[in-house]
Protein backbone atom coordinates (compact mmCIF):
# COMPACT_ATOMS: atom_id res chain seq x y z
CA UNK A 1 0.00 0.00 0.00
CA UNK A 2 1.60 3.38 -1.20
CA UNK A 3 1.65 5.67 1.92
CA UNK A 4 0.90 9.04 -0.19
CA UNK A 5 -1.11 10.12 -3.10
CA UNK A 6 1.36 10.54 -6.03
CA UNK A 7 1.07 14.38 -7.92
CA UNK A 8 2.08 13.53 -11.26
CA UNK A 9 3.61 16.18 -13.91
CA UNK A 10 3.03 16.73 -17.18
CA UNK A 11 6.50 16.39 -17.67
CA UNK A 12 7.74 13.20 -15.79
CA UNK A 13 6.00 11.07 -18.54
CA UNK A 14 8.37 9.10 -21.34
CA UNK A 15 6.07 10.27 -24.05
CA UNK A 16 6.65 13.71 -23.60
CA UNK A 17 7.02 14.89 -26.91
CA UNK A 18 5.12 18.63 -27.27
CA UNK A 19 5.34 21.21 -24.11
CA UNK A 20 2.58 20.82 -22.15
CA UNK A 21 0.24 18.39 -23.91
CA UNK A 22 0.43 14.64 -24.62
CA UNK A 23 -1.32 12.51 -26.74
CA UNK A 24 -1.34 8.63 -27.18
CA UNK A 25 -4.00 5.74 -27.87
CA UNK A 26 -5.03 4.39 -24.60
CA UNK A 27 -3.67 0.44 -24.91
CA UNK A 28 -0.16 1.95 -25.32
CA UNK A 29 -0.57 4.61 -22.60
CA UNK A 30 -1.67 2.00 -20.26
CA UNK A 31 0.61 -0.61 -20.96
CA UNK A 32 3.71 2.04 -20.05
CA UNK A 33 1.75 3.82 -16.57
CA UNK A 34 1.07 0.37 -14.68
CA UNK A 35 1.04 3.07 -11.62
CA UNK A 36 -1.69 4.91 -12.39
CA UNK A 37 -3.95 2.14 -11.09
CA UNK A 38 -3.31 3.74 -7.83
CA UNK A 39 -5.00 6.25 -6.69
CA UNK A 40 -3.43 9.52 -7.59
CA UNK A 41 -3.37 13.11 -8.90
CA UNK A 42 -2.32 15.22 -11.77
CA UNK A 43 -1.16 19.15 -12.36
CA UNK A 44 -2.77 19.21 -15.34
CA UNK A 45 -6.09 18.31 -17.39
CA UNK A 46 -6.93 14.65 -18.61
CA UNK A 47 -9.51 13.58 -21.09
CA UNK A 48 -9.68 9.85 -22.08
CA UNK A 49 -12.08 8.40 -24.51
CA UNK A 50 -12.91 4.36 -24.11
CA UNK A 51 -13.79 2.97 -27.65
CA UNK A 52 -12.84 -0.83 -26.11
CA UNK A 53 -12.60 -2.23 -22.43
CA UNK A 54 -14.58 -2.36 -19.24
CA UNK A 55 -14.03 -2.01 -15.60
CA UNK A 56 -14.25 0.84 -12.96
CA UNK A 57 -13.23 4.61 -12.71
CA UNK A 58 -13.00 6.33 -9.24
CA UNK A 59 -13.20 10.11 -9.30
CA UNK A 60 -12.87 11.97 -6.07
CA UNK A 61 -14.84 8.84 -4.34
CA UNK A 62 -17.29 8.29 -6.75
CA UNK A 63 -17.41 5.52 -8.76
CA UNK A 64 -18.34 5.25 -12.72
CA UNK A 65 -18.92 1.64 -14.83
CA UNK A 66 -16.05 2.28 -18.15
CA UNK A 67 -18.26 1.78 -21.19
CA UNK A 68 -17.81 2.35 -24.53
CA UNK A 69 -17.67 5.51 -26.59
CA UNK A 70 -17.96 7.16 -22.84
CA UNK A 71 -15.66 10.33 -22.02
CA UNK A 72 -13.35 11.40 -18.77
CA UNK A 73 -12.73 14.95 -18.55
CA UNK A 74 -10.68 15.93 -15.48
CA UNK A 75 -9.04 18.79 -13.99
CA UNK A 76 -5.90 19.27 -12.16
CA UNK A 77 -6.03 18.02 -8.37
CA UNK A 78 -8.51 15.82 -8.86
CA UNK A 79 -7.75 12.07 -7.25
CA UNK A 80 -8.61 9.59 -9.40
CA UNK A 81 -7.80 6.03 -10.13
CA UNK A 82 -8.53 3.23 -12.64
CA UNK A 83 -9.45 -0.52 -12.36
CA UNK A 84 -9.79 -2.37 -15.61
CA UNK A 85 -11.16 -5.85 -16.51
CA UNK A 86 -8.95 -6.68 -19.52
CA UNK A 87 -7.36 -4.32 -22.24
CA UNK A 88 -8.96 -1.38 -22.77
CA UNK A 89 -8.79 1.08 -26.09
CA UNK A 90 -9.17 4.54 -26.71
CA UNK A 91 -7.45 7.96 -26.57
CA UNK A 92 -5.88 9.95 -23.87
CA UNK A 93 -4.89 13.55 -24.27
CA UNK A 94 -3.29 15.21 -20.97
CA UNK A 95 -2.14 19.24 -21.21
CA UNK A 96 -0.73 21.57 -18.77
CA UNK A 97 -2.69 24.47 -17.26
CA UNK A 98 -1.45 27.01 -19.41
CA UNK A 99 -1.57 25.15 -22.52
CA UNK A 100 -5.23 27.07 -23.30
CA UNK A 101 -4.27 30.37 -21.24
CA UNK A 102 -3.19 32.48 -24.22
CA UNK A 103 -5.10 31.03 -26.98
CA UNK A 104 -7.95 33.15 -28.05
CA UNK A 105 -6.67 35.63 -25.41
CA UNK A 106 -9.13 33.96 -22.57
CA UNK A 107 -7.19 32.94 -20.12
CA UNK A 108 -10.23 31.17 -18.28
CA UNK A 109 -11.48 30.03 -21.02
CA UNK A 110 -11.78 26.22 -19.95
CA UNK A 111 -14.07 27.43 -17.01
CA UNK A 112 -16.76 27.99 -19.28
CA UNK A 113 -17.46 24.40 -19.73
CA UNK A 114 -19.29 22.45 -17.25
CA UNK A 115 -17.43 19.08 -17.56
CA UNK A 116 -14.33 20.70 -16.15
CA UNK A 117 -15.83 22.13 -12.90
CA UNK A 118 -14.56 19.58 -11.18
CA UNK A 119 -17.60 17.67 -9.92
CA UNK A 120 -17.26 14.39 -10.64
CA UNK A 121 -20.58 13.74 -11.85
CA UNK A 122 -20.35 16.11 -14.45
CA UNK A 123 -16.78 14.81 -15.68
CA UNK A 124 -18.17 11.37 -16.98
CA UNK A 125 -19.91 12.35 -20.55
CA UNK A 126 -21.63 9.09 -22.52
CA UNK A 127 -21.04 10.06 -26.03
CA UNK A 128 -24.33 9.51 -28.46
CA UNK A 129 -23.40 6.92 -31.33
CA UNK A 130 -24.80 9.80 -34.33
CA UNK A 131 -21.85 11.83 -32.52
CA UNK A 132 -18.90 9.05 -31.64
CA UNK A 133 -17.44 8.67 -35.58
CA UNK A 134 -17.22 12.35 -35.43
CA UNK A 135 -15.55 12.92 -32.42
CA UNK A 136 -13.51 10.06 -32.31
CA UNK A 137 -11.99 11.39 -36.12
CA UNK A 138 -10.97 14.78 -34.21
CA UNK A 139 -8.71 12.66 -31.98
CA UNK A 140 -7.24 10.81 -34.93
CA UNK A 141 -6.16 14.12 -36.34
CA UNK A 142 -5.01 15.51 -32.90
CA UNK A 143 -3.34 12.31 -32.39
CA UNK A 144 -1.65 12.65 -35.90
CA UNK A 145 -1.00 16.32 -35.81
CA UNK A 146 0.76 15.71 -32.11
CA UNK A 147 2.99 13.30 -33.98
CA UNK A 148 4.18 15.48 -36.76
CA UNK A 149 6.23 18.49 -36.90
CA UNK A 150 4.02 21.08 -38.68
CA UNK A 151 3.97 24.66 -39.38
CA UNK A 152 1.22 25.89 -36.51
CA UNK A 153 0.79 22.04 -35.48
CA UNK A 154 0.27 22.94 -31.84
CA UNK A 155 -2.73 25.68 -32.60
CA UNK A 156 -4.73 23.20 -34.91
CA UNK A 157 -4.32 20.61 -31.64
CA UNK A 158 -5.62 23.67 -29.67
CA UNK A 159 -8.41 24.36 -32.53
CA UNK A 160 -9.00 20.52 -33.18
CA UNK A 161 -9.33 20.25 -28.86
CA UNK A 162 -11.71 23.10 -28.93
CA UNK A 163 -14.20 21.54 -31.37
CA UNK A 164 -14.48 18.11 -29.13
CA UNK A 165 -15.12 20.17 -26.11
CA UNK A 166 -17.66 22.43 -27.79
CA UNK A 167 -19.49 19.59 -29.56
CA UNK A 168 -19.63 17.77 -26.70
CA UNK A 169 -21.21 20.44 -24.27
CA UNK A 170 -24.04 21.17 -26.62
CA UNK A 171 -25.34 17.41 -25.71
CA UNK A 172 -28.67 17.43 -23.63
CA UNK A 173 -26.28 16.40 -20.71
CA UNK A 174 -26.31 19.87 -19.92
CA UNK A 175 -29.57 21.99 -21.63
CA UNK A 176 -28.79 24.66 -19.10
CA UNK A 177 -25.44 25.31 -19.14
CA UNK A 178 -24.42 27.64 -22.07
CA UNK A 179 -20.84 28.27 -23.18
CA UNK A 180 -22.05 31.78 -23.27
CA UNK A 181 -23.17 32.55 -19.78
CA UNK A 182 -25.88 34.51 -18.24
CA UNK A 183 -25.00 36.64 -15.33
CA UNK A 184 -26.21 34.57 -12.93
CA UNK A 185 -24.16 31.43 -14.46
CA UNK A 186 -21.44 34.06 -14.40
CA UNK A 187 -22.23 34.49 -10.87
CA UNK A 188 -22.00 30.93 -10.22
CA UNK A 189 -18.94 30.74 -12.00
CA UNK A 190 -17.29 33.80 -9.77
CA UNK A 191 -18.45 31.87 -6.63
CA UNK A 192 -17.42 28.53 -7.63
CA UNK A 193 -13.71 29.91 -8.40
CA UNK A 194 -13.55 31.98 -5.19
CA UNK A 195 -14.66 28.63 -2.95
CA UNK A 196 -11.69 26.90 -5.04
CA UNK A 197 -9.61 29.23 -3.67
CA UNK A 198 -10.74 30.15 -0.23
CA UNK A 199 -12.97 26.84 1.31
CA UNK A 200 -10.13 26.31 4.13
CA UNK A 201 -10.06 29.95 5.33
CA UNK A 202 -14.13 31.60 4.05
CA UNK A 203 -16.51 29.37 5.45
CA UNK A 204 -19.97 31.00 5.59
CA UNK A 205 -21.79 32.03 2.86
CA UNK A 206 -22.05 35.75 3.74
CA UNK A 207 -18.30 36.09 3.62
CA UNK A 208 -18.36 34.73 -0.36
CA UNK A 209 -21.50 37.44 -0.44
CA UNK A 210 -19.37 40.17 0.38
CA UNK A 211 -16.56 39.35 -2.37
CA UNK A 212 -19.63 38.87 -5.31
CA UNK A 213 -20.76 42.44 -3.95
CA UNK A 214 -24.14 40.89 -3.50
CA UNK A 215 -26.23 39.55 -0.42
CA UNK A 216 -26.53 36.48 1.38
CA UNK A 217 -30.14 35.86 0.29
CA UNK A 218 -29.24 36.47 -3.55
CA UNK A 219 -26.33 34.19 -3.58
CA UNK A 220 -28.42 31.06 -1.66
CA UNK A 221 -31.36 31.81 -4.50
CA UNK A 222 -28.95 31.74 -6.96
CA UNK A 223 -27.32 28.41 -5.88
CA UNK A 224 -30.50 26.87 -4.95
CA UNK A 225 -31.88 27.99 -8.49
CA UNK A 226 -28.81 26.71 -10.62
CA UNK A 227 -28.05 23.66 -8.59
CA UNK A 228 -30.92 22.76 -6.23
CA UNK A 229 -28.04 22.92 -3.69
CA UNK A 230 -27.48 26.12 -0.87
CA UNK A 231 -24.30 28.28 -0.73
CA UNK A 232 -23.30 27.01 2.28
CA UNK A 233 -23.28 23.33 0.68
CA UNK A 234 -21.07 23.97 -2.07
CA UNK A 235 -18.58 25.38 0.62
CA UNK A 236 -18.62 21.80 2.08
CA UNK A 237 -18.76 19.67 -0.40
CA UNK A 238 -15.52 21.29 -1.43
CA UNK A 239 -14.19 21.27 2.31
CA UNK A 240 -14.88 17.72 2.95
CA UNK A 241 -13.67 17.23 -0.36
CA UNK A 242 -10.61 18.22 0.10
CA UNK A 243 -10.90 16.09 3.66
CA UNK A 244 -11.09 13.07 2.26
CA UNK A 245 -8.29 13.68 -0.10
CA UNK A 246 -5.77 14.49 2.70
CA UNK A 247 -7.41 11.23 4.71
CA UNK A 248 -6.35 9.25 1.80
CA UNK A 249 -2.24 10.05 3.35
CA UNK A 250 -1.64 7.92 6.05
CA UNK A 251 0.79 9.68 6.81
CA UNK A 252 -1.05 12.82 8.47
CA UNK A 253 -3.14 12.96 11.77
CA UNK A 254 -6.32 13.09 11.90
CA UNK A 255 -5.39 16.25 13.96
CA UNK A 256 -3.55 17.50 11.31
CA UNK A 257 -5.71 17.23 8.36
CA UNK A 258 -8.31 19.14 10.67
CA UNK A 259 -5.45 22.22 11.26
CA UNK A 260 -4.65 22.09 7.29
CA UNK A 261 -7.84 23.20 6.56
CA UNK A 262 -8.37 25.75 9.60
CA UNK A 263 -10.54 24.13 11.84
CA UNK A 264 -10.59 25.68 15.29
CA UNK A 265 -9.95 22.07 17.11
CA UNK A 266 -9.67 18.09 15.70
CA UNK A 267 -12.70 17.58 18.03
CA UNK A 268 -15.06 20.06 15.66
CA UNK A 269 -13.31 19.12 13.03
CA UNK A 270 -14.01 15.47 13.63
CA UNK A 271 -18.38 16.08 14.14
CA UNK A 272 -18.36 18.41 11.25
CA UNK A 273 -16.99 15.42 9.38
CA UNK A 274 -19.47 12.72 10.20
CA UNK A 275 -22.61 15.26 10.07
CA UNK A 276 -21.67 16.04 6.17
CA UNK A 277 -19.92 12.26 5.36
CA UNK A 278 -21.77 10.06 7.32
CA UNK A 279 -18.74 8.55 9.43
CA UNK A 280 -16.02 9.64 11.17
CA UNK A 281 -12.68 10.78 9.40
CA UNK A 282 -11.07 7.47 11.18
CA UNK A 283 -13.92 5.21 9.86
CA UNK A 284 -13.80 6.92 6.28
CA UNK A 285 -9.70 6.61 6.08
CA UNK A 286 -9.96 2.83 7.17
CA UNK A 287 -12.88 2.02 4.65
CA UNK A 288 -10.64 3.36 1.63
CA UNK A 289 -7.54 2.39 2.55
CA UNK A 290 -8.99 -1.32 3.28
CA UNK A 291 -10.54 -1.05 -0.78
CA UNK A 292 -7.32 0.76 -2.25
CA UNK A 293 -5.31 -2.26 -0.58
CA UNK A 294 -8.00 -4.94 -1.57
CA UNK A 295 -7.88 -3.42 -5.32
CA UNK A 296 -4.07 -3.57 -5.42
CA UNK A 297 -3.83 -7.64 -4.31
CA UNK A 298 -7.24 -8.42 -7.05
CA UNK A 299 -4.30 -7.33 -9.94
Amino acid sequence: MKSDIPVYDITSFSEFRHEDILVARLSEYWDTHKDLYYSHRHNFYHIVLFKEGKGTHSIDFQTFPVKANQMYFMIPGQVHNWNFEGPVEGYVINFSISFFQSFLLKPDLLNDFIFFSGAAADSVIQVPDELELKVRLIFEEILDENLGNRLSGLTLVRALLMQIFILVSRLNNFPHHEIVASRNHTLLKNYKVLIEKNYADLKLPKEYAELLFITPNHLNALCNHLLGKSAGELIRDRLFLEAKRLLMNPDLTISEVSSHLNFVDNSYFSRAFKKNVGISPEEFRRKSLNNQYENDQSR
